[in-house]
């Protein structure tokens, strides 16, 4: 295992922007992409990395977007620095697994959200009143249960530290128009439909996940991450039952965590136990072996 990425300093590079896990610089006409070992519960960065999870989501991604090239484009040229423009050569070392030279894009202002079973968010938003983002639901639905067809469900993108919320299909049609937010609802249920297939044949249950498109002149393209850890739920089907939550090899088990020890969920967070460290880092490995190899 490589020394965990908390945060990167590329000097001789254009840096740009640092999200809750990605450093992204811009070189020549392309951005530069690194996951680092950063980790966020609650949209607020851990103050504890998690060793090699950047490299994990970088070849998840990888992955997920080869499988799904027919469906749409995505931003991806390469994840090999050696085939990087020549100013990242100083770097090789810590690019080596964990970065993407992708195309510029302009990123969307939304969050795709396609859920195929009831959890988190939108099993509290179901208890309330039976529907999901605007989606009305069947009475009498477990937690956990499988929805009778994937629903799409988008929120808006929050600025670092605040909370994306809820938005329904009109709201977003409101933000980026009616043909736009169509063509991205046929193309996440597809992508949904694809990895769930793929996903069930290793084992693993896709409950829901988060993805991202970004425009480059007229053409749409997926953009930022695809089905890691982060971005998705995962459960192992083989202990999957409905009416509770699940075990997962996603996040969802730091965020029972800080749930267990009552965090506010508001900045600064509460330094991560070893255990709690380890385990996470076990899970997102799980789900690669799964589903990668």
């Amino acid at each position: 295992m490589k020394k965990s990425i908390q945060t990167t300093d590329l000097t001789k590079l254009n840096f740009l922007s640092r999200g809750k896990v990605r450093d992204i610089y811009s070189v020549k006409n392309y951005l530069l992409i690194i996951a680092t070992d950063r980790i966020s519960a609650f949209d607020v960065i851990m103050p504890n990395p998690i060793p090699g999870k950047g490299i994990i989501l970088n070849r998840m991604s990888a992955f997920w977007f080869k499988q799904m090239e027919d469906i749409i484009s995505n931003h991806l040229i390469s994840i090999n620095p050696e085939e990087f423009p020549k100013e990242c050569t100083p770097y090789r070392d810590l690019l080596e697994g964990r970065s993407m030279l992708v195309k510029k894009a302009t990123p969307l202002p939304v969050e795709c959200i396609v859920r195929g079973y009831l959890s988190g968010s939108g099993w509290k938003d179901y208890q309330t009143n039976k529907t999901v983002s605007g989606i009305n639901l069947p009475e009498g639905l477990k937690e956990s249960a499988k929805l009778p067809k994937p629903i799409f469900t988008p929120t808006t993108k929050a600025p670092e530290g605040e909370h994306d919320s809820a938005i329904t299909r009109k709201e977003m049609a409101d933000i980026i128009g009616e043909e736009l937010t169509d063509k991205i609802i046929k193309i996440s249920l597809a992508i949904y439909e694809r990895a769930a297939k793929i996903a069930q044949s290793a084992g693993i249950i896709i409950a829901d996940t988060k993805m991202e498109f970004g425009m480059i002149g007229n053409e749409l393209i997926l953009i930022d991450e695809l089905l890691t850890p982060d971005s998705s739920r995962f459960w192992p089907s083989n202990d999957y039952e409905e009416g509770r939550s699940q075990k997962s090899y996603d996040k969802q088990f730091l965020r029972d965590y800080l749930l267990s020890i009552k965090w506010n969920q508001k900045p600064p967070a509460p330094e991560l136990p070893l255990d709690i460290i380890e385990n996470t880092r076990k899970k997102y490995e799980e789900a690669l072996r799964h589903l990668v190899g």
